[in-house]
């Protein structure tokens, strides 16, 4: 029997150096157990986890940990249904997970802690064996907890794009081009205001109240603003805009960009002058009614596939709307053949990200349960951090044995009614599942499939999953610093007797 622990989150931060993960050994050391491949046996695909350094251009070389020396990690592409070996080497101090974020497949090869996955030992390797599902854009991460220490995490460059290939592929493009948007550099600082305005649908009245209710009561008793993130470069595919090798393209062709938000926590836009983008697909899944939009909004860990008409000649900047974060590198050069001169940034007219607008206007199919969820946050109140909660409960520290949350009945159908009592975006993902978004701040939809849906502040959406993966099933939300201060939940359930 494994010995439950508990520890103040306060007095274990006092450790010092003690990673949070390895702080967490009693509770994965079955994992540690498992048998090793054999010598003679060989993998389809190695992934190594090893400390290494990128080149972002402009002299900016960081040190950060990387999977094959490489940022992103190498494309993965599976076929859908033919089974993959995979070894997992870790050649750094601290154990990790290598989470396989948007695959339908069991807890134990999932990759996160608390699902009671593998865990990949410091210095050691694990081999692991799973069927590639469903097909579409999906990728891999590591899933510790960084807490204070913004080297851990997906704050590192522990990330890298999968490509699940369907068993028929129409092939309506000229190219395929991935593209993994992320920041690297990351600093503390004390909690500014988000942008929001680009999310369609109205803030909810009620919400607002509680949350400001709750945040001026914290600011007179004297409390900061919590904790935040923020980062000194941005890059796509590693490199700063201006740095390595353009996107390059001819006249008439239909290029089919896979986009990956490979952040620890920024949303990004992404434009580019006299184009727009067919959207066929969100989080790897194919979407009802494909739309074409000048601009595209993708929140932490979210994936847009979409298709760009090349009839507009020149040298563009594929980039982010924001021009400091464009300035600091988010942002690539497509260049047309036969085409020079200095790229082109035009910003485009507002225009609001609306989920609903590629899904269908009908409701979706009535759910067999209803589960309220109410996202607060309390104001620096973990050490100057902001403690986020779920219906009141903040996840608790990994020093602690957690009952789920919810307990679900294979075969059913569950709708999640979210409200967000908070003034912040949160990207919020199931594991191990699609959901079907039901209704977005306030508009009713049906139809389109994800794993992410980014929940603007003081609003509200509706999600509905079947419960058809048994097995501890993990909610959280994508934001590391949201998830590492108590924004995630378990959901549970097994198969039938």
């Amino acid at each position: 029997m494994i010995p439950k622990m508990k520890t103040d989150r306060r007095d274990f931060l006092k450790l010092g150096g003690l990673s949070l993960v390895g702080a967490a050994a009693p509770r994965i050391m079955p994992a540690l157990a498992q048998p090793q491949p054999s010598e003679t046996s060989k993998a389809d695909y190695t992934i190594e986890i090893a400390p290494g350094l990128v080149d972002l251009g402009a002299d900016q070389i960081v040190s950060t940990t990387l999977y094959n020396g490489q940022f992103p990690g190498p494309l993965l592409r599976f076929k859908e249904g033919q089974p993959v070996t995979i070894d997992i080497r870790n050649k750094t101090d601290h154990p990790d997970f290598l989470h396989w974020h948007g695959q339908k497949i069991p807890s134990d090869v999932d990759g996160a802690e608390e699902e009671g996955s593998r865990v990949v030992p410091a210095n050691g390797m694990i081999r692991e064996t799973f069927t590639p599902s469903p097909s579409g854009f999906r990728f891999y991460h590591t899933h510790v907890r960084a807490g204070l220490d913004l080297h851990r995490g997906q704050y590192s460059g522990l990330v890298g794009p999968v490509y699940i290939e369907p068993k028929e592929n129409p092939g309506a493009y000229d190219q395929e081009i991935f593209l993994v948007l992320k920041e690297f550099g990351p600093t503390l600082s004390r909690g500014g205001d988000m942008d929001m305005d680009f999310l369609a649908g109205q803030e909810m009245k009620s919400l607002k109240e509680k949350g400001e209710t709750a945040m001026n009561a914290s600011l007179k008793r004297g409390n900061p603003k919590g904790f935040e993130v923020g980062y000194r470069f941005f890059t796509i595919n590693g490199r700063m805009l201006g740095f390595g090798e353009p996107i390059r393209v001819k006249r008439g062709q239909r290029i089919l960009f896979h986009i990956l938000n490979g952040s620890a926590g920024e949303i990004r836009s992404l434009a580019m002058a006299g184009h727009r983008f067919r959207v066929i697909a969100l989080d790897g899944n194919p979407v009802p009614h494909p739309a074409e939009v000048p601009v595209l909004w993708i929140g932490t860990a979210e994936r847009i596939s979409a298709v760009v008409e090349m009839n507009h000649p020149g040298v563009f900047v594929l980039g982010d709307l924001s021009d400091d974060d464009r300035g600091h590198g988010m942002g690539i050069v497509v260049e047309y053949a036969g085409a020079h001169g200095k790229p082109v940034w035009q910003k485009p007219r507002p225009a609001n990200w609306d989920y609903t607008i590629f899904g269908s206007a009908r409701a979706s199919a009535e759910p067999d349960h209803v589960f309220d969820m109410v996202f607060a946050k309390d104001n620096a109140a973990d050490g100057g951090f902001n403690r986020w909660t779920i219906n009141g409960t903040a996840y608790p520290d990994m020093m602690e044995m957690v009952e789920p949350m919810l307990r679900l009945t294979q075969g059913s159908r569950y709708r999640l009614r979210m409200r967000n009592e908070s003034d912040d975006i949160h990207p919020i993902h199931l594991h191990r599942h699609s959901f079907e978004l039901t209704r977005v701040a306030g508009k009713t939809t049906s139809g389109v499939l994800k794993d992410v849906v980014m929940l603007g502040g003081y609003q509200e959406a509706e999600v509905d999953f079947v419960a058809d993966n048994p097995g501890p099933t993990l909610f959280h939300c994508h934001q590391q610093l949201h998830m590492d201060f108590g924004f995630m939940a378990l959901f549970d359930y097994e198969k039938p007797a």
